[in-house]
């Protein structure tokens, strides 16, 4: 039995070291180099996979019919994805003896698509998890083999849920894998009624709608804050992030959305409904640092546009 690997981030590497201790043979792992203007604040499964003295393979395009080619020279039972940053065509999923299987960051057919970690938050859920499932053409919407849960915290952030995500993709994997090599792991068709897709996302996707309520603002800033490019607003013209923050009363001030309140130490926002009080923020390009040393330069009543 032998499986490739297509990979990339934690999530990748918690595949791998599943695969590992489980002694399933690893013939390739398909990766992407590393981008020198991202913030590599994760884990490289490229080097990982070359500690462990796997053939490492980073393609440009994996669809082209030279890759399709070595591919298909290791003869893999399974193909397994973990957020693999491109999508993987039918020549390529035609090819395993057993199954061509994703694993997916959340609870299928729900947030189909990309960033599912961040657009859980950024929605409120309360529940999310990871989904191992055949890959077809479309998207996200192969028969499940199984599911895991986890709950979301209201405090959680993009890279604590992450974390839990990863744990439970690697207990996940070392359940499901001997299942699906033994050929006794259950196909268990989405419901495609109930399904949800969201879009990957970028930095200037973090601007702040101050008409909306603050604890939608809330989820908005921890769904995009640090190892993300931060939830922003402009203020005097100059960009303002938005690192952490906290929902309060329903009540609010009485001022105009996006206009700054100083009361009792604290900087407070009007939202659209509630106040949301500033914690830790930054001028674009600085560090960031608590709310209060910014109150000579920031003061009551100035407005958020």
């Amino acid at each position: 039995m032998s499986i490739i690997l297509f990979g990339y981030h934690n999530m990748g590497c918690a595949a791998l070291r599943a695969l590992n201790e489980l002694g399933v043979p690893v013939s390739a792992v398909i990766t992407h180099k590393d981008d020198p203007d991202e913030n590599m604040w994760f884990a490289s499964l490229g080097d990982m996979a070359k500690s462990l003295g796997i053939k490492v393979y980073y393609p440009d395009d994996v669809n082209k019919p030279e890759w399709v080619g070595l591919i298909r020279s290791f003869a893999p039972d399974v193909i397994l994805s973990c957020y693999f940053r491109h999508m993987i065509k039918e020549d390529i999923l035609n090819i395993p003896k057993i199954a061509a299987l994703n694993l997916h960051g959340s609870l299928l057919p729900k947030y189909r698509g990309r960033c599912p970690v961040n657009w859980q938050i950024i929605h409120g859920e309360t529940k999310g998890g990871v989904t191992l499932h055949h890959m077809v053409k479309k998207a996200d919407a192969g028969d499940i083999v199984a599911q895991r849960e986890v709950e979301i915290s209201d405090t959680d952030t993009a890279l604590s849920l992450f974390k839990k995500m990863e744990d439970a993709a690697y207990g996940l994997l070392k359940e499901s894998i001997p299942k699906v090599l033994e050929g006794t792991a259950p196909r268990i068709p989405q419901d495609h009624s109930l399904a949800t897709y969201f879009g990957g996302r970028r930095p200037d996707d973090g601007i702040i709608n101050w008409d909306l309520s603050a604890v939608q603002i809330y989820n908005l800033i921890r769904a995009v804050t640090w190892p993300y490019p931060g939830a922003f607003s402009y203020l005097g013209g100059k960009k303002l992030i938005i690192w952490q923050a906290e929902p309060m009363n329903d009540k609010g001030l009485g001022l105009a959305t996006g206009m700054i309140g100083i009361q009792d130490g604290q900087m407070l926002v009007q939202t659209g409904k509630g106040l949301i009080r500033l914690a830790k923020i930054g001028w674009e390009g600085t560090p960031y640092e608590n709310a209060v040393c910014y109150m000579e330069s920031i003061r009551d009543g100035d407005r958020f546009h």
